[in-house]
């Protein structure tokens, strides 16, 4: 599993649904005068009379998306994350989550590198909203290959789910034809001292942090969970019995997101486990470069290792001293 060039979540999603179209009549595709930047248009361009620009009105699309899996349709909707999972989350809860429809809600420009078009348009609360709600199945794709899997995952698996792509390009870490499966994590390396679960861009920061570590002499497991929910609990409690020490990673906050999912099994089952968690702090970033951004806020490669560093010393803490907060 060799690291090659970047490339584009957002294309692959695009890509995905001009072939689903050919495929199967029932795939229509929503957008809310995004369809540029979400990449919708390319199924727009082939299949004008399944797409439905229902404009910068959200909520509307959400309720329309219902109702056309109410006639049979699978309807793929797609906006940025902010606006998703923020300005439409009454529609999806009531119109799509509550009666289990088949809607596929595909959220571009996902987390903080959505970068200079700042704060209102950075997504770093959005898996959190979508992962508390009910019925809902919520993945972060680790690059192009696993996106394009996922998509066609999708739209064969009934009910309602998010997806969550990003502006930025991110490196490809699987070879073509991986195949996704929803509710199941990889264990990109193996390791006995600490374990990274990581989501999104942060798989490859995770793994390029592990290398520091191996350095440093320590073995260092890195996990991709692309499923938020239904988290996959079975292999975060073989590493956490295997390591007894977990660093989540996640371009997201660190509250509600991937490292709570983590700490919440880790906490019920497995509580010998530390947790450290990388990401978001709760606050609101400035505007600026992607990259600068993840370094300004700590979703880089030295937060992880030394994220790493804390989990192994607090795993070695007497018992009475382990309920230092994470």
């Amino acid at each position: 599993m060799s690291k090659k060039e970047n490339l584009s979540l957002r294309d692959a999603y695009g890509e995905t649904l001009v072939e689903l179209g050919g495929e199967n009549p029932h795939v229509v595709v929503l957008d809310a005068d995004l369809s540029g930047s979400t990449r919708t248009s390319k199924f727009a361009k082939k299949f004008p009379d399944r797409f439905f620009n229902i404009g910068i009105a959200e909520a509307d699309m959400m309720s329309t998306a219902a109702g056309l899996a109410v006639a049979g349709k699978i309807p793929f909707a797609s906006t940025f994350a902010v606006f998703a999972s923020g300005r439409a989350w009454d529609q999806v809860r009531q119109s799509i989550c509550f009666s289990k429809l088949n809607v596929k809600i595909v959220a571009s420009h996902g987390g903080i590198t959505v970068g200079e078009d700042g704060p209102t348009h950075h997504a770093m609360e959005d898996l959190a909203l979508m992962r508390v709600m009910p019925n809902l199945t919520v993945i972060v794709p680790v690059d192009a290959v696993e996106t394009a899997s996922a998509i066609r995952v999708m739209a064969q698996t009934n009910g309602p789910m998010y997806l969550r792509t990003a502006r930025e390009k991110f490196p490809v870490l699987y070879d073509k034809g991986e195949k996704f499966n929803i509710g199941k994590g990889k264990e990109l390396k193996n390791g006995s001292d600490v374990a990274i679960i990581a989501c999104g861009l942060m798989v490859s920061v995770a793994l390029e942090a592990a290398e520091q570590l191996e350095q440093d002499g320590i073995s260092t497991a890195v996990i991709n969970m692309s499923t938020i929910k239904p988290i996959d609990s079975e292999l975060i409690l073989r590493v956490a019995a295997t390591t007894g020490s977990i660093v989540t990673a996640e371009e997201h906050s660190i509250v509600g997101g991937l490292g709570s999912a983590v700490a919440e099994v880790v906490c019920e089952n497995e509580p010998v486990a530390a947790v450290v968690r990388v990401g978001m702090k709760a606050q609101l970033a400035q505007s600026g470069k992607p990259k600068e951004l993840l370094e300004l806020y700590g979703m880089n490669k030295s937060s992880i290792v030394g994220a790493a560093h804390r989990a192994i010393a607090l795993k070695r803490e007497p018992a009475h001293k382990s309920g230092s907060s994470s």
